[in-house]
């Protein structure tokens, strides 16, 4: 196994210039136009070897433009005007899957008419069979759902040329490896291989050892740009570490919050204190019916809900865009996890906050930490902790949800020309107007959360695509 190894590059820094990669000038424009104006250091390691048509291990923590960095080699050897499926992308959960699929479908503009397929679990099998009757070039799912197409005939894998695993390390975790070896069995061999990892466990050397041809190995250290992420230690007790989750909050005021906790009960626990006090706070964990995890996720990702309280295995390919804080409730025994966590926040140039919460039996885990990032925790006092004099905290926008979706070909401008126009009440503004967001039966929007009953009532009056639409305010 070769081994190539980039030294530490922090995301505030930029790299390379796109335009000294081998890329064809629509695709340079396109990136232009979309704001990618240098590589990060995972692109700028694995781009030049993913497309010499090499197999590639490429270690990064998610949110370091791993996604393009893979979505460019695979685009640059494909044939538009053949219609098979040409690339697939094996990722652990049906929202990175989503994720994928939507920046894939971005850099994919350059090319007229690339088809991407989703295929994940909790959607029927017909609609999806149907969009690969029709001719794919690229399919990304979860890899249960694409062996259920393999299994039924449905998805043919023969004109393959470039697979793709994921956060390899998260469908390790959640028990994939089978699922992944019977898909790639069914891959030709003389195909590309791509793999992306935020670690690497054992799992990932024995697919490699199987699955890979001479990989080369790149690696970006897992640490995130520290300098814009500030991390605070309070030292708590047991009984006191629901309350303090809520001093934190009424004292720092983050607008969207992600909050981890090392088991469901004690998710559910935290959400029932939080609510008790006020807060507009959801949980999310493994048990959650696919139908609830994207009301859940829909509300969080838009602002209207303040804190998301998550265990580790739920928000595994979470990537939510402004969050202002993470708060470790509970602290993990493992560091890498813990590197992972506080890396959702601080993206992209903001400050973010971590604040974690250890009691006298965590501070071996926190040791570990420590050693493990080379820097001493900072601990501060919870009587500094004041609440402002602001009120309660709320979030800026609040949640309309709309029976109808992709199924009834709703597009994102269909809601947004309802709400501005005139039909149906007083037109609102874009400024009023958040996230949108289109799944399969029903389609989300962002209000700001005074506008919220009066623009629903102007849906439920209304049309949207010439139709009568049911809402309500969630």
């Amino acid at each position: 196994m070769n081994t190539n190894t980039t030294p530490t590059q922090g995301q505030a820094e930029s790299g390379p210039s796109f335009a000294t990669l081998a890329l064809s000038p629509a695709v340079l424009a396109n990136l232009e136009q979309l704001g990618y104006k240098d590589m990060t250091a995972i692109q700028a390691a694995s781009l030049p070897t993913a497309l010499a048509g090499k197999d590639l291990i490429a270690q990064a923590k998610t949110g370091s433009g791993k996604t393009a960095a893979f979505a460019l080699a695979l685009l640059a050897k494909l044939n538009p005007r053949y219609f098979a499926v040409q690339a697939a992308v094996l990722c652990p959960t049906r929202e990175l899957a989503d994720q994928v699929t939507t920046e894939i479908r971005r850099l994919a503009r350059a090319e007229e008419n690339i088809k991407v397929v989703t295929l994940c679990g909790g959607i029927a099998l017909r609609g999806q069979r149907a969009s690969l009757e029709h001719g794919a070039h690229i399919v990304v799912g979860t890899p249960g759902r694409i062996m259920d197409h393999l299994e039924r005939g449905y998805l043919n894998l023969d004109a393959l040329q470039t697979l793709v695993l994921d956060e390899a390390d998260r469908m390790l975790d959640m028990g994939f490896f089978d699922d992944i070896a019977t898909v790639t069995k069914q891959c030709p061999k003389e195909r590309q291989t791509l793999l992306f990892s935020a670690t690497y466990p054992e799992g990932i050397e024995k697919l490699a050892k199987q699955f890979m041809r001479e990989p080369v190995q790149v690696k970006v250290e897992s640490q995130h740009a520290q300098a814009l992420i500030e991390q605070r230690f309070y030292e708590v007790t047991r009984e006191n570490r629901l309350q303090t989750v809520a001093q934190l909050l009424n004292h720092f005021r983050p607008v969207s919050t992600l909050a981890f906790c090392n088991t469901k009960q004690q998710c559910k626990d935290l959400v029932t204190y939080l609510q008790d006090q006020g807060f507009i706070a959801l949980a999310l964990y493994g048990e959650l019916e696919q139908r609830e995890r994207d009301q859940v996720l829909a509300q969080f990702a838009n602002r209207s809900c303040s804190v998301l309280v998550a265990t580790d295995v739920a928000s595994r390919g979470l990537d939510i865009a402004q969050l202002e804080a993470v708060i470790n409730v509970d602290i993990t025994p493992d560091p890498e996890v813990h590197v992972h966590r506080i890396g959702r926040t601080g993206r992209a140039g903001e400050a973010g906050l971590a604040l974690s919460l250890a009691s006298m039996h965590d501070m071996g885990s926190v040791g570990k930490i420590e050693q493990y990032q080379k820097q001493s925790s900072v601990w501060h006092k919870l009587d500094t902790l004041t609440p402002s004099g602001k009120g309660p905290l709320t979030p800026p926008m609040a949640t309309i949800q709309i029976l109808g979706g992709r199924k009834e070909k709703v597009r994102p401008g269909d809601v947004l020309g309802a709400l501005t126009g005139t039909e149906g009440g007083e037109a609102y503004t874009r400024e009023h107007i958040g996230k949108i967001q289109v799944t399969e039966f029903c389609t989300f929007v962002a209000v700001q959360r005074n506008l919220a009953h009066a623009a629903c009532a102007k849906l439920n009056a209304g049309k949207v695509k010439g139709k009568s639409v049911k809402a309500r305010v969630m």
